[in-house]
């Protein structure tokens, strides 16, 4: 690797194979080898900090030496992706919307979960329940209408559910690539929204044994992290294990002191052991994850505004004030959840032959265990249960390309097996078998690149009866007066979706987009056959098995300028989704509200059509000569909207405000001999207000607009021969501690305080956060 300016040779440079998962650094004169490197025509990137990064096919079957020469660039460009593509490509060249947060952007972002982490991407938020639980959105769709990968592999938890976060260590990931709509075929039923992959860290380079450890606190919530990282590669056998420890109390603001029982605690495992030989990869990975979560219930004595809790007082309970001592306390108390998910799986990568073809298979067996406690009388009761098992595997043919044709076919499919082991029955046990075909093409004429494709789906869910007692306890469908529960059904789903795109570069910097995808998603379990009080909508929910798969219309439509010095693109979209899936209230012959046992209103899931449209904007300035100043700005919206609904059904329920962001960021390459790649930043973040909202039904009231600011400084260490010692990240988070509550906050509609006049819990409030990273070296 060559210093364009200087002609130097450039030390410490990334060149990694992205499609191989093969990387190396160069050394000190910038000259870098591969062993055993498979031969055919493969991506490569090569990128170093503040450095443009060049991406590039290279024939790893010829001898020629590989000479790069980088220049010194303000702004990132050539970033490669790997979600949702027939091959890695450059990001500015593939059609489909996609974001990449890369590791670095990961450790100066401070959030309590890995969702926070990523939510400042324009077009991304969050549904939040507390510091500890948060949800993906992408451009204003969430829950089963996001996929969540797990380094290229599904995740497959309790989505439809909007009360747990997602199971993945935070610690584990090394970037996050984020599709943004059905433009991906490779997943099937439930990407309509969008695709989130987090990426873990590339093996390491040959004959190195290394180690990453990891400490951070936050003050808020007195949150301390805590992760180490082993990782070696050996004769092509290579390996990474990691274990993290998370614990939080309860987290506070200006308007609700502590929020009682709002901490969690967590214990992961994650990694791979396999193989990378000229034949290509194969690894077997392994993830365990799990957490336990307090869930805040608001309850708040009228007086004071004090927080309160059951506690048993004989055979019934009674409501008592939280002492200070409880709410300092990392002890959680009912109602909780615990969350178990392990995963262990196999990833394949098969070269054949010496024309780049290459065959991926994966696979894995995923265990998720839910539990909720809720009864104070016996903490120990498990009220709901849920055994979720899941067998999914994928299999992609990468061919040869052929006259700048690359052409990938494949299909995908899961058995799945979700069991009820709680006193409390809000969906069927069911079965669900489903698998696909699709066929995936890249074609790059010149400056013109386009890329599309097809893919064809069938999902069958089976939802067994369930008949219950006087005792509210499982019996035969033969014992007199038994309850019908659930009716058992058995729904088929067949369905396609398909994708066709174009990127064109005018010249070097200036990129015109444009995308057209169909997507589709069956329903998920809770939409066809819940009967039960959903406590994450304090509602009592049916499902109809009836319902039909929904399906959307999308159209993206794109521009870029990237220059040393600017950064512009705009990107619109609008959806049409078919069939959108919706709550409504049932009613009484007499037309009044219908209301369960409890007292809670009734909801059916019914059916109509919605519209979505909206986009991003971005422009970031690097002036001249100041390349080492950036000034980082986007506005992101979304406008949703059910059609032929009355007025309070208008809009759709739970989209984001419309959010500005600006960053003014500091970064230099070395202060004196110590200080290496030291940065500072300010962010100024402002949600608008939301005054288009799902007032039906009480569902959701308006949210006013605020404004918070961010700041963040850091730097690595080095010791005199140049070698970093450790990397140190200091955040804070709602630097002037503004009360405010998110419109996606669940929390925002908990009880009323009489003692401040303000209805549910607010959002956290300042948050220090300090992060240590120390690198490792055995060999």
């Amino acid at each position: 690797m060559i210093d364009a300016a200087s002609g130097e040779g450039l030390p410490g440079a990334n060149v990694v194979f992205v499609d191989l998962k093969r990387g190396t650094a160069t050394d000190a004169d910038g000259g870098f080898r591969f062993t055993n490197l498979p031969r055919g025509r493969f991506t490569v990137q090569v990128r170093s900090l503040g450095y443009n990064t060049v991406t590039q096919l290279v024939d790893t079957g010829s001898d020629q030496p590989l000479e790069v020469r980088l220049e010194a660039a303000a702004t990132e460009i050539g970033q490669v992706v790997v979600t949702g593509v027939s091959q890695a490509t450059e990001l500015r060249r593939s059609p489909v919307p996609t974001t990449v947060v890369d590791h670095t952007r990961l450790n100066q972002t401070a959030a309590s979960n890995l969702i926070d982490a990523i939510a400042h991407t324009p077009g991304v938020t969050q549904i939040t329940t507390g510091a500890a639980i948060s949800k993906p959105v992408v451009r204003g769709l969430g829950f089963n209408r996001v996929i969540t990968l797990n380094n290229g592999a599904k995740q497959e938890g309790q989505q439809w559910g909007d009360e747990h976060g997602i199971e993945i260590d935070e610690f584990s990931v090394d970037r996050a690539e984020i599709i943004k709509g059905p433009g991906s075929l490779l997943y099937g039923s439930d990407a309509m929204a969008g695709v989130i992959n987090f990426v873990a860290p590339d093996p390491v380079d040959e004959g190195r044994i290394t180690g990453v450890a990891t400490a951070s606190y936050q003050t808020n919530n007195s949150q301390q992290g805590y992760s180490f990282q082993n990782a070696g590669n050996l004769n092509g056998f290579n390996w990474l294990a990691r274990g993290t420890r998370k614990v939080a109390g309860a987290y506070q603001n200006r308007y609700d002191g502590r929020v009682y029982n709002s901490g969690f605690n967590e214990w992961d495992a994650n990694g791979y052991v396999g193989v990378n030989k000229s034949w290509g990869y194969s690894h077997l990975t392994f993830s365990s994850f799990n957490q336990r979560v307090g869930l805040t219930e608001g309850a708040r004595d009228s007086a004071t505004g004090i927080f309160l809790k059951d506690i048993a007082d004989g055979p019934n309970t009674r409501a008592v004030l939280v002492n200070d001592q409880e709410l300092r306390s990392y002890a959680l108390d009912v109602p909780q959840q615990q969350i178990n998910h392990l995963r262990v799986g196999l990833d394949n990568n098969l070269i054949l032959g010496d024309n780049g073809a290459r065959l991926t298979l994966q696979g894995s067996y995923q265990q998720n265990l839910r539990r909720e406690y809720g009864n104070a009388l016996d903490p120990a009761e498990t009220s709901l249960y849920f055994q979720l098992r899941t067998l999914d595997y994928s299999l992609r043919y990468f061919l040869p390309e052929r006259n700048g044709w690359h052409l990938t076919l494949g299909g995908s499919g899961l058995h799945q097996q979700n069991r009820n082991l709680g006193v409390e029955f809000l969906i069927p046990a069911y079965r669900i078998n489903e698998g696909g075909a699709f066929a995936v093409a890249k074609k790059t004429i010149g400056a013109l690149d386009l890329s599309g494709g097809l893919r064809y789906d069938l999902r069958r869910i089976t939802a067994d009866a369930l008949y219950l007692d006087a005792d509210e306890r499982p019996t035969a469908s033969t014992t007199p007066d038994a309850e019908t529960k659930f009716a058992g059904f058995a729904s088929t789903f067949r369905n396609y979706s398909g994708s066709v795109g174009a990127a064109y570069s005018l010249n070097e910097t200036l990129t015109v987009k444009g995308n057209l995808a169909r997507g589709f998603r069956a329903p998920n379990i809770a939409e066809l056959g819940s009967n039960g009080i959903h406590e994450g909508t304090i509602r009592y929910e049916i499902g109809q098995s009836n319902l039909k798969a929904e399906t959307s219309l999308q159209a993206d439509a794109g521009v870029s300028y990237v220059s040393d010095h600017v950064r512009f693109s705009v990107d619109a979209f609008t959806n049409t989704i078919d069939n959108y899936i919706f709550t409504r209230r049932l009613l009484t012959p007499a037309g009044t509200d219908s209301l369960s046992a409890e007292g809670d209103g009734v909801f059916r899931f019914e059916q109509g059509r919605a519209r979505l449209l909206g986009g991003e904007v971005s422009l970031d300035f690097h002036p001249h000569p100041l390349d080492w100043l950036h000034f980082e700005n986007s506005f992101s919206m979304v406008r949703a909207q059910q059609l032929n609904r009355p007025e309070a059904e208008r809009y759709l329920p739970f989209i984001p405000a419309d959010r500005l962001q600006s960053e003014l960021r500091a970064n230099f390459r070395r202060q004196g001999k110590r200080l290496t790649n030291p940065y500072a930043r300010v962010q100024l973040e402002h949600n608008f207000a939301q005054n288009r909202f799902f007032s039906a039904f009480d569902t959701e009231t308006a949210t006013p607009g605020y404004t918070l600011i961010h700041a963040g400084l850091g730097t690595d260490l080095a010791n005199a021969a140049g070698k970093t010692l450790c990397s140190l990240f200091i955040t804070a988070n709602n630097l002037f501690d503004v009360g405010y509550q998110s419109h996606l906050s669940r929390l925002k509609y908990a009880d009323f305080n009489n003692a401040n006049g303000r209805r549910g819990v607010f959002n956290q409030g300042r948050n220090v956060s300090v992060r240590l990273v120390v690198p490792l070296s055995f060999k």
